[in-house]
């Protein structure tokens, strides 16, 4: 079945394999180059809107030996566009790093070389598998007590005017919780706009909120109203506040307080009537006091504030989800739903889902497509999983927090005893791997800020990489479970 012609971000540092896949792909896509994170993302933002679909080397400038720019741009590329269909094209093909890549969010991993027409076939299914929001996605789903508290606070705020802090982790639904903001409310007949602050340049963030007369600056041909004019008396949710440059923040914080915004060259005093919706996975405290983040525009953005609980901790949501999935995927790609066996929905029950409900999305696609009607054993669905990450969020690891020296020995104890074999410098190197990584998704690939999270220096952390990677290379690297 053909599909629309959509945009293609292509990454890579090597002219040859851009050059060669633009040109097969050129007759499918809009194909978009870039060479590095910086220019990638770049180009992302200078497109009316984001590319549908990204394909994205690990290895990339300064880092090109490592997976950590890559890592990063999947990170970058989600917040600017968290329904982008990502796809790692890279010749660190290990199964560790398809393995974390899938958990972060790409939707599916190829091994350089890789064969035009497979990447071609790859990319038309996972773009025909993107959910419009008439299939019903636009819903929180699920009955878990953190989300049956969720909506509880959701019904209590809608009809209140003043500014909604939305939070929680990458992938964990915060969009849809704002639009179930302002259906609960009775602004529901009202304009509803979404800006995702992560997604434009810096330069267009004000005349993007505020609107632009003719001439205000290069490229303003005309009068251009901007998001708090056209929202009126509806709801303007600004998705990524995080990355809403400092030097923009006290105008946002003027509008909250009173209303009023001008156009970018213009005098005139407007006045604003829409109520704002702010979401972030950043923590703002700790942006706030590093001085990233005003602290008086957070005040003022989290007079109330909700938090997306992640799905490893909403118990049985993940069976729902599962079946909610599977069932409208199957619908849309004409397939029949696969099923999973009984070590296989054991093994569902306690993932930790790292990526949360984007990540078992992604999971569900490509077991559709690799399995259509078939039962999937454990086999087929660790394929799938990022065990590696699973690691931080283990049982084990979850129970060692704020623990004193006794429970953690009276862990160790109850560890070892169900253990059938163990070995503790496995396990250091996996509690090592795992938090190297966690304070990488935290930073978004920054490495001096994820060493200054991790208590140690920038080259202590790349030293440790590096060990770490030696380790896995030469068959010392934790094994999987």
């Amino acid at each position: 079945m053909a599909i629309e012609r959509q945009s293609l971000l292509l990454v890579d540092d090597d002219p040859l394999i851009t050059d060669t896949l633009s040109y097969f792909l050129d007759k499918d896509f809009d194909v978009v180059l870039a060479g590095s994170r910086t220019e990638a993302l770049a180009r992302a933002r200078q497109l009316s809107r984001p590319p549908s679909a990204a394909l994205v080397d690990l290895g990339l400038p300064p880092t090109p030996h490592r997976p950590d720019e890559g890592f990063a741009l999947v990170t970058e590329l989600l917040a600017l566009a968290p329904s982008m269909s990502i796809v790692i094209l890279s010749g660190q093909s290990d199964e560790a790093n398809a393995r974390h890549a899938r958990a972060l969010g790409a939707a599916d991993f190829v091994a350089k070389p890789a064969d035009p027409e497979t990447l071609r076939r790859i990319l038309r299914e996972l773009l025909a598998s993107q959910v419009p929001p008439a299939a019903g996605a636009t819903d929180l789903l699920g009955h878990s007590p953190p989300m049956e508290k969720l909506r509880a606070q959701l019904r209590q705020y809608a009809d209140s005017p003043f500014p909604v802090l939305v939070e929680g982790e990458s992938g964990s639904g915060k969009e849809l919780a704002a639009a179930a903001l302002h259906r609960l409310s009775k602004r529901a007949g009202k304009p509803y706009l979404a800006l995702n602050c992560a997604a434009i340049s810096p330069s267009l963030v004000e005349p993007t909120l505020f609107g632009h007369t003719k001439g205000a600056f290069t490229g303003a041909v005309g009068n251009r109203a901007g998001y708090f004019e056209e929202a009126a008396e509806g709801t303007l949710f600004l998705d990524e506040i995080g990355e809403l440059p400092l030097e923009l923040q006290p105008k946002l914080l003027r509008v909250l307080e009173n209303g009023q915004y001008q156009r970018v060259g213009e005098t005139q005093q407007r006045v604003s009537h829409a109520r704002v919706i702010a979401a972030t996975n950043r923590d703002l405290k700790k942006e706030m006091r590093e001085g990233r983040f005003r602290a008086d525009l957070y005040h003022r953005l989290s007079v109330f504030t909700v938090t997306v609980p992640p799905l490893r901790d909403r118990g049985a949501d993940r069976f729902l989800l599962l079946d909610h999935f599977r069932h409208v995927y199957a619908e849309q790609s004409h397939r029949t739903a696969f099923s999973l066996t009984a070590e296989a929905e054991t093994r569902w029950e306690h993932y930790a889902f790292p990526g949360n409900v984007r990540e078992l999305r992604n999971i569900v696609i490509r077991l559709m497509a690799k399995h259509d009607g078939k039962p999937i054993g454990l086999p087929e669905l660790e394929d799938e999983l990022d065990s590696d990450a699973a690691v931080a969020t283990s049982p084990a690891v979850t129970a060692a927090q704020g623990r004193d020296d006794a429970d953690l020995t009276r862990l160790a104890l109850a560890q070892l005893r169900d253990s059938g074999h163990f070995s503790l410098d496995a396990t250091l190197r996996r509690w090592e791997w795992a938090y190297i990584n966690a304070a990488q998704q935290l930073t978004h690939g920054n490495i001096s800020q994820a060493a200054r999270l991790l208590g140690i220096n920038r080259t202590t952390l790349y030293n440790r990489i590096e060990v770490l990677g030696r380790a896995q290379g030469d068959g010392l690297a934790p094994e999987e479970d």
